[in-house]
């Protein structure tokens, strides 16, 4: 696997730090995350990695962190706010001087400095919620791992390492690149909802069916168009990039799609180049649509059922690689999904990583015995 050999240090957070640390995991590193003493449940975006339970107000523990753990490892995720760590001791300035190797990934919402908001929505309506999967994980998880495999390469050459600052929002506009270009050459200067891409075109759009379920829409290539237009049945209709005729289109397409089932709509337009597929829902599991089913969805083999429930399932690494895949398409047969799906519980390898790093058994008493650190399912003389 291409992270291979790779120690990374993730402080536990929310979405998008353990989302960065999954990604690195996926592809080979060993990811360590440090979860909080009497936390319970651990994070769902834990698979592959290994959880130690600490005390970041032990200064002793912060010492043993230090001394014994910061120079073994290749990269630190820090997911807290602006001098958080600073005050825990463990800032980059501090790290880097003890391991000048060092990624230090800082993931906020804004960055270190300043601050900035964006808008979503359709004509009319409030602003909608996109999940958190543009903030959160493309613009700040996804980017972040991003940055710190460019870092680790960089470090081939340079054997320095260097801090990346993963703001949300400039993650957030740099996957946006090509709307800010759009704009610029006149092609997005409508109001919200009244662009190409962002529900104002009737070809670039979601129309609900007769069964209640809905069906997504991305004809914009005029052949791609002829061919919704032909296995819609609809003839004589104005021309489709006359923006003034957008709304009349809209209508008459979503009074067509409401006169079958998106099981219907689903096999009329199977084989096609019209740019039209069902929107499955999660977990849903209605015959012809279960998303596990899906033709598509099987033959590329991108879901994992997971082993605990029948109805949940995880979405594999991406992308794939061919000589240096995922732990999951490493080799010639895949990972059992029970394998690939485990979540550590909360401090179950804190004692076997402590001592893997050098530090001693009497060490480790001693932390324990202070309340620094705590293993959730040995007892130290075990793990011997």
């Amino acid at each position: 696997m291409p992270l291979t050999g790779i120690k990374v240090l993730e402080f536990a957070g929310l979405a998008p730090g353990p989302f960065a640390g999954m990604i690195l995991a996926d592809f080979g590193a060993q990811v360590i995350r440090c979860d909080k003493i009497a936390t319970s449940t651990s994070d769902v975006l834990a698979r592959g990695k290994k959880s130690i339970s600490i005390n970041l107000k032990s200064q002793n523990l912060i010492n043993v962190l230090k001394k014994k753990i910061i120079p073994k490892v290749d990269v630190v995720i820090d997911p807290y706010r602006p001098g958080v760590m600073e005050k825990l001791g463990l800032g980059p300035e501090i790290l880097l001087k003890i391991n000048p190797r060092l990624i230090y990934a800082r993931i906020t919402g804004f960055g270190q400095e300043g601050y900035y908001s964006k808008v979503l929505g359709r004509k009319n309506e409030n602003p909608m919620f996109p999940a958190n999967l543009l903030a959160d994980f493309a613009g700040g998880g996804l980017i972040c791992a991003l940055g710190i495999v460019l870092a680790l390469f960089e470090r081939v050459k340079s054997n320095k390492g260097q801090i990346i600052d993963a703001a949300m929002i400039d993650g957030v506009s740099y996957i946006s690149s090509f709307i800010f270009k759009m704009k610029q050459n006149g092609l997005w200067n409508n109001p919200k909802g009244e662009n190409a891409l962002d529900s104002g075109a009737p070809f670039y759009e979601t129309y609900k069916t007769k069964d209640g379920k809905y069906i997504a829409v991305g004809a914009i290539e005029p052949q791609f168009y002829t061919i919704l237009l032909n296995k819609l049945d609809l003839k004589d209709l104005p021309d489709q990039l006359d923006m003034m005729e957008w709304p009349k289109l809209k209508s008459i397409f979503a009074k067509k799609f409401l006169e079958k089932t998106r099981r219907e709509w689903e096999i009329i337009f199977d084989g096609t180049d019209a740019c039209v597929t069902p929107i499955l829902e999660i977990g849903e599991k209605n015959i012809g649509s279960d998303i596990m089913l899906n033709k598509h969805n099987k033959d590329r083999n991108f879901l994992s059922k997971s082993e605990d429930a029948d109805d949940m399932f995880e979405p594999l690494p991406a992308p794939r690689l061919s000589r240096t895949p995922s732990k999951f398409f490493e080799g010639s047969k895949k990972v059992t999904a029970a394998e690939f799906t485990r979540q550590p519980k909360v401090g179950e390898d804190t004692f076997s990583i402590f001592l893997s790093f050098g530090i001693s058994k009497s060490e480790c008493d001693a932390l324990s015995e202070e309340g620094a650190i705590f293993d959730s399912s040995l007892s130290l003389d075990s793990k011997l």
